[in-house]
């Protein structure tokens, strides 16, 4: 976010001589392509204007990535929010949007006027932005309607979850993981059985479900991961994983092109307090062709290649430079799956259980090394805000996948 507030801050004061090719007319016949439906998600249409708008959008916030297939993707999101707003009865008022456009100005500290000046040098309607804030406000409305009357956090949960912090974690877990590829056209049935699955009490049985369907390489011993320090655990999974019993299962975790579930084995306080980690530094190596035998047996060739993540420099050498993406980031802003990888990985280890795309990219993915934090002082009504707020968040994705599993999409 911080990358993205930078960003706004300095081209609000730049005079940029392409945004007039915005402004250039266009015939006739292209507007009207420019305005005919693109896609149709249910009975929702999202014109070309549109995607073609909410691309510029994010080039001008600075989005990494493809911000063409990020625009359809947030779009079609958008209309699954706005399909369930219409459901539940939710209308943001005109006065609720401009609030919201102004409080998401004021992060780049920026007037709400200033912010959408600067979006429009950069091509962006106002009316886009209005639209952008108003699908996010209602989509909260609508969250807190649907769950905030079901997430609960008792105080041996807060306690557990502080004693877990602090300045590290003196508890340490033994999961079972199962991570279910949900290739085009099967997202209802691997749905369908992730939520048999987290129905199990049974390890045997929970070990069984991993042989058979788990992507991940500890498919082959039932699913079964080491013990592990709660600190090193993704911040979404944490709180999930504290409020299991041993034999219980987390709800379906919705990560991109997949569905995970960790079963809880056994927990443990221990004498030694773990470090709580403040960022985590990775590499991934993006290459095509999923996870078809002959991509994965070139990945294993060059996890036998490479022992760190500055090897990935030579391997990526002469290609495009979107092949191989590093960063260091911090727990809470790696991606879940990437997260969830990590947690599993010492420094110079390899996972190649993810993938993008749609499933036609296999991410290489390799730990390049953690960084600890210091001990805080921690209020504890924030700190059960922010748990309550973290099982909200995951409830509100798994909704939102929900949604999307459901939905009629189609192109034109």
């Amino acid at each position: 976010m911080q990358q993205l507030i930078y960003a706004l801050r300095r081209f609000v004061a730049l005079t940029l001589v392409v945004a007039g090719l915005w402004s250039l007319p266009q015939s006739g016949q292209a507007q009207q392509g420019l305005f005919s439906p693109a896609i149709k998600v249910n009975d929702l249409v999202i014109t070309g204007y549109e995607l073609q708008q909410r691309a510029l959008m994010l080039q001008a916030l600075n989005a990494p990535g493809d911000t063409a297939r990020l625009a359809r993707e947030q779009l079609i999101d958008d209309r699954l929010r706005l399909q369930a707003m219409n459901d539940a009865g939710i209308r943001p008022s005109p006065e609720e949007v401009l609030d919201g456009m102004a409080e998401f100005a004021s992060r780049a500290e920026l007037s709400r006027e200033e912010f959408a000046q600067a979006l429009a040098q950069r091509g962006v309607a106002e009316e886009t932005f209005r639209e952008f804030v108003r699908a996010g406000l209602g989509w909260r409305q609508v969250v807190r309607q649907r769950f905030a009357g079901r997430i609960n956090v008792s105080e041996a949960e807060v306690d557990r979850a502080l004693s877990s912090r602090g300045g590290g974690s003196n508890i340490r877990v033994l999961l079972s993981e199962i991570i279910m590829p949900m290739p085009p056209q099967q997202e209802q049935t691997v749905r369908a059985r992730a939520e048999r699955i987290s129905q199990i009490t049974s390890t045997s049985a929970f070990s069984a479900e991993a042989r058979r369907h788990s992507a991940t390489a500890t498919r082959g011993n039932g699913g079964r991961l080491p013990w592990q320090e709660l600190s090193e655990l993704p911040p979404v999974l944490r709180p999930l994983v504290l409020a299991l019993q041993p034999g219980e299962v987390t709800e379906p975790l919705p990560i991109p092109n997949a569905i995970a579930l960790f079963q809880l084995r056994d927990i443990e306080e221990t004498d030694f307090t773990a470090p709580e980690i403040s960022a985590v530094e990775y590499a991934a190596y993006y290459m095509p062709g999923g996870r078809s035998p002959e991509t994965l047996a070139k990945a294993r060739v060059l996890a036998g290649s490479v022992d760190r993540c500055d090897d990935l420099y030579g391997v990526a050498k002469g290609q495009p430079a979107e092949v191989l993406e590093r960063g260091t980031l911090t727990p809470a802003e790696l991606p879940d799956d990437i997260a969830i990888e990590l947690a599993k990985l010492d420094p110079g280890e390899v996972s190649t259980a993810l993938t993008r795309a749609g499933g036609q990219t296999l991410v290489f993915l390799m730990l390049c090394g953690r960084t600890t934090a210091l001990t805080e002082d921690v209020d504890r009504e924030q700190f059960t805000i922010g748990l309550r707020n973290q099982r909200l968040a995951a409830a509100a994705e798994g909704y939102l996948a929900q949604l999307r599993a459901d939905a009629r999409i189609t192109e034109r």
